[in-house]
């Protein structure tokens, strides 16, 4: 039987491109988990995407994920448009690169080569879902780095 775990991600970013942050927070029973890292220049939807990364990379062994999170970006990217971006060589409907191709690998290696059972939530952000509230926390302490 998998260890259940319940993950909350969340990217930020102050300007767009500008300093950016990613949080996670895992939850497994009683124990509680937060990571949080940013970049000095990225984008909102790159850290949209190195939050979900760097919380998968944290699960030692194959685990049942409930994972949230408010980026529509990420949980559509990685559960519909990745099909075809893949069947079209990394390429859009509109024959243009997929932006953020290298992100989008290693998330979907994560995904498709860990044995997660990885069930995927959208929740609507700064709406008071503590999980989320939390990971945005963590997100602005990893752009915070960036932002002195």
């Amino acid at each position: 039987m998998l260890n259940h775990v319940q993950i909350y991600t969340d990217g930020a970013c102050k300007g767009n491109p500008g300093p950016g942050g990613w949080g996670v927070r895992l939850q497994s029973g009683a124990n509680i988990k937060e990571l949080h890292g940013g970049e000095a220049q990225t984008t909102n939807n790159r850290m949209e995407l190195m939050a979900v990364i760097e919380a998968l990379r944290a699960l030692k062994r194959p685990c049942r994920v409930s994972l949230y999170l408010d980026s529509e970006y990420v949980r559509k990217g990685i559960t519909e448009w990745i099909h075809g971006w893949k069947a079209r060589g990394w390429k859009t409907a509109a024959k243009q690169p997929v932006k953020n191709v290298e992100l989008w690998q290693t998330l979907d290696a994560l995904v498709h080569g860990s044995n997660h059972q990885i069930e995927w939530h959208w929740v609507k952000g700064h709406a008071g879902d503590p999980g989320n509230e939390r990971a945005d926390e963590l997100a602005n302490m990893g752009a915070a780095q960036f932002t002195r």
